[in-house]
């Protein structure tokens, strides 16, 4: 994977938990190639901006348990274990993850046209979360000469034959995000890439607990 394509997938995680740069059409469909989800499209009755210019959503499915793959990624003190974008991560409240749990991130940013290359600062706060289904945080992405005013992700689980099906849909607001060329490609290009790394690094720890349990 690129490290341009790495660091899009921390940007789209910036803004959502706040984060990224650039904009293009008003919103994207699912890839081709991805299944389509029927996942509702909201935590706890919240979703992500209906009016913003940059939107992007996709799914993929996870040979995992669901328990694995939801503490994967609300473990957010761990995302740099296994996300190469995310270079700092700290919690600024303590315990489990929950509704109104805030945590501050840091990742690189490539040059766009108009803005150079910096290091984004995310503050996240979490807006819905339910156990073992979904999770919606928001928050600006702030860097030299970068701004995106808000970013609000979704993110939703669903248990199916085999693993479990993951859902995300995020959206950027801001006026200088939305006056950068290519914006949805770039979140697009992100979700993408978080949603492999997710999937590899889920299924290579259900591979590993299955391995332990036969020995």
């Amino acid at each position: 994977m690129s490290r341009t394509r790495t660091t899009a997938v921390a940007l789209s995680l910036a803004v959502a938990a706040g984060a990224g740069l650039l904009t293009a059409p008003a919103a994207s469909a699912a890839p081709a190639g991805t299944t389509p989800h029927h996942t509702p499209s909201t935590c706890r009755g919240e979703g992500v901006d209906p009016d913003a210019r940059i939107r992007y959503e996709t799914d993929i499915m996870i040979k995992a348990p669901l328990a694995t793959v939801f503490k994967l990624q609300t473990d957010v003190e761990r995302w740099p274990s296994w996300q190469a974008a995310v270079e700092t991560m700290e919690r600024l409240d303590s315990g489990r993850l929950r509704k109104g749990s805030q945590f501050r991130w840091t990742t690189p940013a490539p040059p766009t046209t108009g803005t150079p290359a910096t290091t984004m600062e995310i503050t996240s706060t979490v807006r819905q979360l339910q156990h073992g289904s979904c999770i919606l945080w928001a928050g600006p992405a702030v860097g030299e000469g970068a701004r995106i005013d808000e970013g609000v992700h979704l993110w939703t689980f669903r248990k199916v034959r085999g693993g479990v099906r993951v859902h995300t849909v995020e959206t950027w607001t801001g006026d200088q995000v939305e006056s950068l060329p290519n914006a949805t490609e770039l979140l697009g290009g992100g979700l993408e890439a978080w949603l492999q790394d997710l999937k590899k690094t889920a299924e290579a720890r259900a591979a590993g607990h299955r391995d332990a349990a036969r020995d």
